[in-house]
């Protein structure tokens, strides 16, 4: 949180090359270790529109893969629940989204993939669709309810501040 990466849309992917495989892999190692269901590049650092999930469906399926340069579209009944964010660690905050939710995008190759998710895939995806366009879950919130989440945040091994 504070990170002016975050706040910002983030640049397509134009090169499918060695470096993009190796930031995919990187956003799945950095998931693994924050035990997160999805993760956006903007998340650690930088601003390329690419994000991994293992996230599962509504039948307990662990639906696990990564887009890039993905494009969403939701639709069915606005679903109220739960929300947190490896950026903002520790509060969850209750947000209305969407029941379903189809991603069109590419994969590290550049090949063409859709991915499409209900229930709380559904809510992964645009949660981690919202963050390549510089939106963070708590931007969908309320003013009062945001800062409450703000003065909630608590540091975790992963993302605290390196002391000398």
């Amino acid at each position: 949180m504070g990170d002016p990466v975050l706040a910002a849309r983030c640049r397509p992917v134009t090169s499918f090359d060695a470096a993009l495989s190796d930031l995919v892999d990187q956003l799945f190692a950095s998931l693994a270790v924050a035990e997160g269901v999805g993760l956006a590049a903007p998340q650690i650092g930088v601003d390329l529109a690419v994000f991994v999930y293992d996230c599962p469906d509504e039948t307990g399926t662990h639906q696990v893969g990564h887009v890039v340069n993905p494009q969403i579209e939701t639709s069915g009944p606005m679903i109220i629940a739960e929300e947190g964010c490896l950026s903002v660690p520790g509060p969850y905050e209750e947000l209305a989204r969407a029941s379903n939710a189809t991603v069109r995008g590419v994969d590290r190759t550049g090949a063409p993939i859709e991915v499409r998710g209900t229930g709380y895939f559904a809510r992964c995806l645009q949660h981690e669709t919202d963050h390549l366009s510089g939106t963070l879950y708590i931007d969908h919130l309320p003013r009062n309810r945001r800062r409450k989440v703000l003065r909630e945040m608590e540091p975790f091994e992963w993302n605290a501040p390196v002391t000398g």
